[in-house]
């Protein structure tokens, strides 16, 4: 096996050369270099990182923690992190939790133990436990989706992205409108998302019956089910229902198919997340477009001013979304 002492012996040079020119550190005369990076092509020598990482107390890995690892959202904002991170020789450990909110704080500790240097969270709760773990953390957090108070985050107008899609219905002449959310620990989807609707419908002095605000849990089926229990809950015809998330979007979409009801003539749809699928089903649904791989590029970027030092980081980065309207409402 080759090592740096081979390298420097057959470059002419010494160790501290040769470690200069593969950490890019300190000051090496163009000859030197060039004598040293001919050997390490002639070889194909490659450093260890681990030894690297060893002298630097740095890994140059970064963790990630999603709350599902095969959506639409998680692979764009992961998309995002990638290409910055890349350009500057970083890698990223992706852990999943599935949306097991305990899970969160367990991957938090499990990849300080893996010595990560910065952790990267797409929160889904604000909890005082999360919260309490990501202040003690040994590494930098930087979160996604949930503001936190004290801790970089990166989120979108949730609240006020509710409000326009509801807005949106009712000009389009929909008065009894229902509404899917999820579990109110999630702030940002859970709490602000029904608030925004609940808000504008109030404003326009729109009855709302209890039985046409149901929980899911994510999921499409969970969106059907939801769907299912408002329609035989309520006491009139509903003409829309406004989801929290296109999956949920997707399953009330099914269910309101499976009655033989016609959208949006009978009953408008509209989500929030502009998923893939969301175009294809016809009619196209309407949703909110957030700009996630964006989330993934802005996170990155704070993550590596945390690393080199910077002071004035702000605790809070707010992406704009944009309301995209097709044929279901």
């Amino acid at each position: 096996m080759i090592t740096i002492n081979d390298i420097a012996k057959q470059a002419g040079v010494s160790r501290t050369t040769v470690s200069r020119v593969i950490n890019n550190t300190g000051y090496v005369s163009e000859k030197a270099r060039k004598r040293v990076m001919d050997v390490i092509g002639e070889t194909g020598y490659v450093p260890s990182q681990h030894a690297k990482s060893l002298r630097t107390k740095k890994t140059k890995i970064i963790g990630v923690i999603l709350p599902k690892i095969s959506t639409d959202t998680s692979s764009r904002t992961v998309n995002g992190m990638t290409e910055v991170f890349e350009a500057v020789g970083y890698q990223i450990l992706l852990t999943s939790t599935n949306l097991d909110k305990q899970k969160e704080i367990e991957h938090l500790k499990l990849l300080q133990n893996r010595q990560v240097d910065g952790i990267i969270l797409i929160a889904t709760n604000t909890s005082q436990e999360l919260l309490d773990e990501i202040k003690v953390s040994k590494v930098p957090v930087v979160v996604i989706g949930q503001e936190m108070a004290d801790v970089p985050s990166v989120i979108f107008d949730d609240y006020a992205a509710a409000r326009q899609m509801t807005q949106l219905m009712i000009k389009k002449g929909h008065r009894r409108i229902g509404y899917i959310g999820v579990d109110e620990e999630d702030r940002s989807v859970g709490m602000l998302r029904k608030q925004g609707y609940v808000d504008v419908m109030a404003e326009h002095g729109l009855h709302m019956e209890d039985a046409w605000m149901q929980n899911g849990d994510f999921s499409i089926d969970s969106g059907y089910e939801a769907m299912k229990r408002m329609m035989l809950a309520s006491s009139g015809d509903l003409d829309g229902v406004f989801a929290a998330t296109d999956r949920m979007a997707l399953g009330a979409w099914k269910y309101i198919k499976g009655q033989g009801l016609v959208i949006p003539d009978d009953i408008a749809v509209a989500g929030i997340g502009s998923s893939e699928t969301s175009r294809f089903i016809e009619p196209a649904l309407t949703t909110i477009e957030y700009e996630h791989a964006q989330a993934g590029v802005e996170s990155a970027r704070i993550m590596l001013q945390v690393l080199q030092g910077e002071k004035e980081i702000s605790d809070k980065k707010v992406l704009d979304f944009n309301l995209v309207e097709r044929d279901s409402i």
